[in-house]
């Protein structure tokens, strides 16, 4: 038995005259995710691509894992190549859907003759093959509008293939499709979900994170290195910026009014990522800030933010309230990790009375009383990068 891979494109197939660029991009990935499963062969027709197997040990449930979490795809299937004779597309496919016909109680069968010379229509197929189903499953009956089990065959050039329904893709745009965006990666569930929803739009990202050790540990830190393994399925590699922030706290504490230091801390934190983004032509910034959650992410706090920001900051998850975020952290398996309990960087030296309606004179002149310039100069050229590869997830 011979199977592929079938997988069916989305917003991609509307993209026009940039189509086949968008193409050439989703392929590129899956190439790099698939790689370390084997060698496969790639075809594209009709906004379909067929992924063929070239090893006979390949684990074809290992490559459904992967292709589901790659963006572009709308759906995707396992099919079963069949030579374009339909006694023999009979034939093969009762034992080929005999799992999901037992657990079906009703059924419907779609046919595509993209090869017009196949001497059947698309009704007489699934005419045809409808009735040899009923007799090899008696207890089915036929369901046109909402069936438990559809059986597809598709007629092309080359074979046909059969499949017994799709599965639903990741959807969105291929990774890299819509330029770059440093991601300020905190410890919690909100920032993977930002990472997750510009990369479905097709953002590829870079990582930012903080570390004030001794006040944070080492595994706050592996914590979020675990994140962004978890990300890099969706995502793909991930460049990882690690900037030591201990010494910039310690002199906001002793210099900056209390009831500041969550304001003037996010603003520092922007301009030093603003800084390794411009070094790295990274044009965007993501943050995983929701708004109204804490003091840090009220109206007043963002625009005090915001002022100091040279780049467009996208915040994908600002109108969401925490439980469709916890959802969506559950669906890509980032929120038993958000949830240990090793502290990052944000969380020191919090004040008790946090001002949450800032006013951004107010917050420019406390922090122009101390001059920074120097501390973030030394992180900047202090912070380390380290690659997290999607080989690593598995």
């Amino acid at each position: 038995m011979k199977e592929i891979i079938l997988l069916k494109e989305g917003e991609i197939a509307i993209k026009g005259l940039n189509k086949r660029s968008f193409e050439d991009s989703m392929i590129r990935n899956i190439r790099r995710r698939l790689k370390h499963l084997g060698k496969f062969s790639y075809e594209r027709s009709q906004s379909t691509v067929a992924i063929r197997p070239l090893e006979e040990d390949i684990d074809l449930d290992a490559v459904e894992e992967c292709v589901s979490k790659i963006f572009g795809i709308a759906a995707y299937c396992r099919a079963l190549v069949v030579k374009k004779d339909f006694e023999e597309i009979c034939e093969k496919t009762m034992p080929y859907i005999s799992e999901s016909a037992e657990n079906a109680k009703t059924f419907k069968v779609n046919a595509k003759r993209a090869d017009k010379k196949f001497p059947l229509k698309s009704p007489e197929i699934c005419a045809e093959l409808g009735g040899r189903i009923l007799e090899a499953f008696p207890h089915l009956t036929v369901d046109v509008n909402d069936p438990d089990l559809i059986v597809t065959v598709e007629v092309r050039q080359d074979h046909a293939y059969v499949h017994a329904g799709n599965k639903k893709g990741a959807g969105g745009i291929p990774v890299g499709t819509s330029g770059q965006a440093m991601l300020m990666l905190s410890g919690g569930i909100d920032s993977p979900v930002a990472a997750y929803m510009m990369a479905k739009r097709g953002v590829k990202l870079s990582a930012i994170h903080y570390v004030s050790p001794p006040y944070t540990s080492d595994r706050a830190r592996q914590k979020v290195e675990r994140l962004c393994e978890k990300l890099t399925p969706w995502c793909g590699d991930i460049a990882f910026y690690c900037v030591p922030f201990t010494e910039i706290q310690e002199k906001l504490r002793d210099n900056c009014p209390e009831e500041l230091f969550t304001i003037i801390m996010r603003r520092l934190m922007i301009e030093i990522a603003q800084r390794i983004a411009e070094k790295n032509e990274i044009p965007a910034l993501v943050t995983g800030e929701s708004i109204g959650q804490v003091a840090s992410q009220t109206m007043g706090a963002l625009v005090c933010t915001d002022a100091a920001c040279r780049m467009p900051v996208f915040r994908p998850v600002i109108g969401m309230d925490k439980t469709e975020i916890i959802e969506i952290a559950r669906r890509i398996d980032t929120f038993d990790i958000s949830v240990e309990p090793y502290e990052d960087c944000c969380t020191v030296f919090t004040p008790k009375h946090p001002k949450t309606r800032p006013v951004l004179a107010d917050v420019e002149a406390a922090q122009n009383g101390y001059d920074f310039e120097p501390l973030i100069a030394k992180a900047v050229e202090d912070t380390e990068l380290k690659v997290i590869r999607y080989e690593n997830a598995f």
